[in-house]
């Protein structure tokens, strides 16, 4: 449709006939253009002698005799295309299968592969239970070394309550929950689904933004501050990381944000060796992340989890929801193991934790077991061999538990919390009226009023600090991160630069020196226009990315106060930036000089002006491309339905640009939409600057061959039609009376203005486009903030 079958190369004119849409597109003009003729015949062309739609079907399909032959052909090529693609998918499917596990792989970079000991055969022992060999091997894990943070604060909480509403009706999900923890201990969190128990942790741990909360929460008898969460660490179920960093990368920057500002760069690297030991981490310690079965296993995922939190150093807790889920047994235990250790340390650790074995209940210090709707069923200490626990339920009507039973299941079948056990005692009610819970009031009354002993944060400036490190380290780091990211994901990269340099050469060679003829011009205009067309899939390959980074950062890094959310956004953008500038290079190389621009400029000297010009709109179009996509997916959840706006939003802006309809041709309630449009400045701003200032000579089939009047010769009837909308005869037709062939355009300056582009607009429409890249990122700044960002904290009583 845009480029005339004569003008086209070989190997371009082999693929009009092989590909679908240019048969489909004959076919509907050839269909609605033969139904056309007998209106037309009467018709003639201006000077012409003929009549328009036979000569406009010659010039871009063939010649008028074969053209009713060709309806037919077009509809069975179609057809054969049609079938030929179902063969090749029913082949493809049948020899093609999925790709095969590796199994569990560990990815290291290059030159950071650790030198292994080699393990013994695992078949050798087929017996998958914990045993002696098993704890002693886990024994020698149990030392700690003193560099690493201890717990001194007490975190208690009093008659803590959540409601919130469901489909307009209240709702009660915490009910008058009491309790405390302690430096050195392991306290759990257990309950039937549903329970509350995440909710609790939650609740607890300030991250809720939802519902009111009500009842008291404090450390060393002060209320939380603004500074809580830093310096706590949450553990969550669901091991998330990012796939393209090593496992020291991401513990060094969990260290680097949250760590006190007072603690120097070595200091914190220095910690994190630590923690590496202490998790048992040295073998894997330069690991990629990667993903399940190309990267670390589920083991070595939670130790991460757990060990991103550790080298954060908190001051005052860490809590930890279901750490044992969807672990084996094996694995289970190994956690557990290292959570004890880190309990013995010093570290204050309360945990969720769903039906656990009975050498994994017995390294529990403490136990809050709720009920359904969050109440209470019992608060306190286990005690040795569980008997504190055991003795509290069988004194209140539970049956005994036997000698060989896990006390952890018997809690729950006598409690009704089991799958197929009933109970008909109202175990909440019965601990309202105990002497354990009144203990256990009584031990809170003393908590409040026990003076603090951790005077420090009162004089420490930076405790109240929403985030440990200022504002420019935190987009250096973070900035720094993304960057290794993109590096990380060289198919991203590839694709960004097949996508931009593969189609900027199709479309320059498409149009290879495209002369300045009417049909020429025509051709430099669709070059500009085809150039448009990349936006779409470019937004899209950025999409992906961005989601990735935004799951992170919700899930784990907001919450926990590593950075903020500026940061976040910001950082997303300028990661673009210098990739969009290397594309625009390869853009304008592959683009600008194969099409013939250049010549345009040479013509006119203005070479460096206008190819300096050139390639700054084409640097602001890929960047306009990329802050668009992230105006777009900052406030959109996925990246499906953010394509999808994206899509829309080009195509309203591209039908408007003013290429496939001028202004003139709008009826008048669109002309808006041409006027708001970012690619009327970039089109007019590209136009002007690769065609303006240059002259038109028609090809031969273009000039236009008539007799002048009698008594007239040719220059002197066109003179005044020359003068009024310009063109030229030929010098050997000038002063002839029989035959003038004239060419209908002589300056490509004409040509522009009836598209509306001006070369005297050019900086004009250049500052215009770049105001809409900085309207993009002030977007994408204010629709992350309206989506994502909690706009004030839930009520408390």
């Amino acid at each position: 449709m845009f480029l005339k079958v004569r003008a086209m190369a070989m190997l371009l004119l082999m693929k009009k006939y092989v590909q679908p849409l240019g048969q489909q597109l004959e076919q509907t003009l050839l269909t609605e253009i033969l139904t056309w003729q007998s209106t037309f015949s009467t018709m003639l062309l201006i000077c012409g002698g003929r009549s328009h739609p036979p000569n406009y079907l010659k010039s871009r399909f063939r010649e008028w005799r074969t053209i009713l032959i060709g309806t037919s052909r077009n509809l069975g090529i179609m057809i054969a295309l049609m079938i030929f693609g179902c063969f090749v998918y029913l082949i493809a499917t049948e020899y093609i299968s999925a790709k095969k596990s590796k199994g569990e792989v560990l990815l290291f970079q290059r030159g950071r592969m650790p030198h292994l000991q080699p393990k013994l055969d695992e078949e050798a022992n087929v017996d998958d239970r914990v045993n002696t060999a098993t704890l002693a091997q886990e024994k020698t894990l149990l030392d700690v070394p003193a560099s690493i943070q201890k717990h001194t604060a007490v975190f208690c909480w009093d008659s803590v309550s959540y409601d919130i509403k469901i489909k307009g009706k209240p709702r009660r999900l915490l009910d008058q929950v009491d309790g405390w923890v302690t430096p050195g201990t392991l306290t759990a969190l257990m309950g039937v689904t549903g329970a509350g128990k995440t909710t609790l942790l939650d609740v607890l741990a300030d991250r809720l933004t939802t519902g009111v909360v009500s009842g008291e929460m404090l450390v060393d008898g002060r209320l939380r501050d603004t500074g809580f969460q830093r310096k706590t660490g949450y553990v969550q179920q669901q091991d998330l990381h990012l796939p393209t960093s090593t496992v020291r990368e991401a513990l060094i920057f969990s260290a680097l944000l949250r760590q006190p500002k007072a603690s120097s760069h070595a200091e914190k690297v220095a910690y994190v060796e630590e923690v590496i030991k202490v998790l048992a981490m040295e073998e894997f310690a330069d690991a990629v992340v990667g993903v399940p079965g190309e990267g670390l296993n589920v083991e070595q995922r939670k130790r991460l989890t757990i060990g991103v939190e550790l080298a954060a150093k908190p001051d005052l807790l860490l809590f930890l929801d279901e750490p044992t889920s969807g672990l084996d047994s094996q694995t289970a235990w190994s956690i557990c193991t290292l959570l004890r250790k880190l309990a013995n340390n010093g570290q204050a650790i309360l945990c969720t934790i769903h039906q656990p074995s009975a050498i994994l209940f017995q390294g529990l210090d403490r136990l809050l077991f709720l009920a359904m709707g969050g109440k209470t069923l019992y608060f306190g200490e286990l005690g040795t061999s569980s008997k504190t626990l055991i003795s509290y339920f069988e004194r209140n009507g539970a049956r005994p538990c036997g000698q060989n039973e896990n006390p952890a299941e018997w809690m729950l079948e006598v409690t009704g919390a089991a799958s197929v056990s009933e109970s008909t005692q109202d175990w909440p009610a019965i601990w309202s009226h105990s002497e354990e819970r009144k203990a256990v009031k009584a031990e809170l009354t003393r908590l409040k009023e026990t003076p603090s002993q951790q005077l420090a944060s009162l004089n420490d400036p930076d405790a109240l600090r929403p985030f440990a490190a200022p504002y420019s380290t935190q987009l250096r780091i973070v900035l720094m991160r993304v960057f290794q990211q993109y590096w990380r994901t060289p198919s991203y990269l590839y694709s960004k630069v097949a996508l931009c340099l593969f189609s900027a050469m199709f479309i320059g060679f498409s149009f290879w020196r495209t002369p300045n003829s009417l049909q020429g011009l025509q051709n430099q205009l669709y070059a500009v226009f085809m150039l448009l067309t990349i936006f779409s899939n470019f937004c899209q390959q950025i999409m992906p990315h961005f989601v990735t980074q935004r799951a992170l950062y919700h899930v784990r890094e907001r919450p926990s106060k590593t950075y903020s959310w500026q940061v976040f956004i910001l950082s997303n953008i300028l990661v673009e930036i210098p990739w969009n500038s290397l594309m625009a290079v390869l853009v304008f190389v592959g683009w600008y000089y194969p099409i013939g621009l250049r010549q345009n400029a040479v013509e006119a000297d203005q070479v460096a002006e206008r190819g300096a010009l050139m390639f700054l709109f084409i640097l602001a179009f890929l960047n306009f491309a990329g802050t668009f996509t992230n105006m777009v997916i900052a406030g959109i959840a996925t990246a499906e339905t953010a394509g999808n706006i994206t899509n829309l939003l080009f195509s309203l802006s591209l039908i408007f640009c003013g290429v496939l309809a001028t202004p003139t041709a709008l009826p008048g309630f669109w002309i808006f939409m041409y006027r708001v449009s970012p690619f009327t400045y970039l089109v007019s701003g590209m136009l002007s600057v690769g065609l303006a200032n240059a002259r038109i000579s028609c090809s031969p089939e273009e000039f236009l061959h008539f007799s002048p009047p009698s008594l007239s010769n040719c220059s002197a009837y066109l003179a005044p039609y020359i003068e009024a909308y310009g063109g030229y005869l030929t010098p050997d037709s000038m002063a002839s009376t029989t035959e003038c062939v004239f060419c209908t355009g002589n300056e490509t300056n004409v040509f522009l203005e009836g598209v509306s582009a001006q070369y005297e607009d050019r900086w004009r429409n250049l500052g215009i486009f770049w105001v809409y890249v900085v309207f993009n990122i002030a977007a994408a700044v204010g629709f992350y903030w309206l989506a994502s960002v909690p706009k004030a904290r839930r009520e408390k009583k």
